[in-house]
């Protein structure tokens, strides 16, 4: 078996959103368990395509133009190439500063894209994931000892990277640079190892879905540190297990700081709409989470809990197990849940499906079939002209659809006279629909509205500027807009 070792990765991207967002940086560094570096970082542009529009508020963030992305960059396909033979070595755990909620997600999305799996990079030849983020915050709600920990400007607990570098005098001096940010988390990764190395031992071992899985489905409560959880209580609650998913390998826990009792005679539709999240709303939400054992999460035995912590978290054990006693008198209780449960998937499903309008974020519609995996490899290998030629060999529909995409963004140069207008029309089709609703439309708004701003600094209008150049430059030509900036 491969001797394993960490890369610890960051993106910067045009957008928030994975299923119409792309990867504009890429940038990575290789370290021992014990964290040290082994060999030269990777950093490399991703070439933004021409039928994607970057959200001007992420480009104000990470400075990086798409004008940068095409003359510097590569291509998807070229960078995946280069991640497969480079950093996806056998071995090799992922992590980063968040990177199981954000970045993880956009690059399955960039592999679903270009004719990989979006999952055997993370598990496959001994490979695996885990995520800094969650450490940082069970670290400072349960062995804060030796580290500083940050408060925002209305005194609050906060564990954004930038903070926890700069108060405890680690290098990152370009916050939003994946490569800096990459360095950061190392230097932040080696304090919490030196200070509180048996936590971050723990944690590390319990990234494996089955360990996790076993703590949970024992029954017994735990202690689960999450961002779901209120920054006034350290991010941290103790749980108890309620019931466990039908169908995925996902479990649900109950917060034990809040009386359950209160929920005890709800219907499962009363259920959901307590658990639904409503802007400005000052009701308290259902204190029910799911958790997903395949999301490394930051979960321990009620006996690290020791009594600094209880009043660092302001727990009361007492009432703890007054809450405990009550929901296994609910014995009701799981079953109506679980069809709260079914109730969230069905609405979740039909949001999905209405926001799928394109191919491209379609990766959740299901797991292609042996023909088609293994297809893809040779799909890959195929030479640019030969590639057309797959359309009528796969089986699924979404894999038909995306070969004309992939040779277009990847091998533009090769695309005969009616490709090339296929691809024209798909671009119109992504940037022009909807009007004064469409990309571009809302693209050029937002440029207008950034660029009232009378604080913004020479460098920002800068950015603004060439924003707006680039919206002109993929304009189609039959459209216009006014100037934005």
């Amino acid at each position: 078996m491969a001797a394993q070792t960490f890369f610890f990765y960051d993106l910067e991207t045009s957008g928030v959103n994975p299923r119409s967002a792309r990867i504009m940086q890429f940038a990575g560094q290789r370290t021992s368990l014990d964290l040290q570096p082994i060999g030269e970082p990777v950093n490399v542009l991703i070439k933004l395509p021409p039928d994607t529009v970057p959200e001007p508020d992420a480009i104000m963030v990470t400075g990086i133009t798409p004008q940068q992305t095409m003359q510097d960059g590569i291509t998807e396909a070229e960078f995946l190439q280069l991640f497969y033979k480079e950093v996806a070595t056998p071995g090799t755990i992922f992590l980063g500063f968040n990177t199981v909620r954000f970045d993880d997600e956009f690059m399955r999305f960039l592999m679903y894209r270009n004719f990989y799996d979006p999952y055997e990079w993370q598990w496959k030849d001994g490979r695996s994931r885990w995520d800094l983020l969650d450490v940082v915050r069970m670290t400072r709600a349960l062995r804060p000892d030796g580290i500083k920990w940050p408060v925002d400007s209305s005194g609050k607990p906060t564990n954004r990277l930038e903070l926890l570098t700069a108060m405890n005098g680690l290098d990152h001096i370009d916050a939003h640079d994946a490569l800096s940010d990459v360095k950061a988390t190392i230097a932040l990764a080696q304090l919490l190892r030196k200070k509180q190395p048996k936590l971050f031992e723990y944690l590390l071992d319990m990234r494996d879905k089955k360990k996790a899985a076993a703590l949970v489905m024992e029954g017994k409560p735990f202690v689960y540190s999450s961002g779901k959880y209120s920054s006034d209580y350290e991010k941290t609650a103790i749980v108890q297990l309620i019931a466990s998913h039908p169908t995925k390998q996902n479990a649900y826990v109950y917060d034990l700081r809040y009386d359950p009792a209160q929920y005890k005679d709800y219907t499962p539709e009363q259920l959901v709409e307590a658990w639904r999240w409503k802007k400005d709303s000052t009701e308290p939400r259902l204190p029910v989470k799911a958790i997903r054992f395949n999301t490394c999460p930051a979960i321990a035995p009620l006996s690290v809990l020791d009594k600094k912590s209880q009043e660092r978290l302001k727990i009361n054990m007492d009432e703890v197990k007054t809450h405990i006693q009550t929901l296994t008198s609910m014995k009701d209780w799981p079953e109506k849940l679980l069809k709260a449960v079914e109730i969230l998937d069905e609405a979740q499903q039909a949001s999905f499906l209405s926001d799928q309008t394109v191919v491209d974020a379609q990766l959740y519609d299901g797991f292609f079939d042996d023909h088609d995996r293994s297809l893809e490899n040779a799909f890959r290998a195929a030479s640019p002209d030969e590639l057309t030629g797959f359309i009528d060999e796969f089986h699924d529909l979404r894999l038909q659809a995306l070969v004309p995409l992939y040779k277009a963004r990847n091998f533009p140069d090769s695309l005969q006279d009616d490709e090339r207008a296929a691809w024209e029309k798909h671009i119109q089709q992504s940037l022009m629909q909807g009007g004064t609703s469409s990309k571009l439309a809302k693209y050029f708004k937002r440029l207008e509205q950034l660029a009232d701003d009378p604080r913004l600094t020479q460098n920002k209008r800068y950015l603004l500027e060439e924003l707006q150049l680039y919206g002109q430059s993929i304009m189609p030509v039959s459209d216009e807009y006014g100037s934005a900036a």
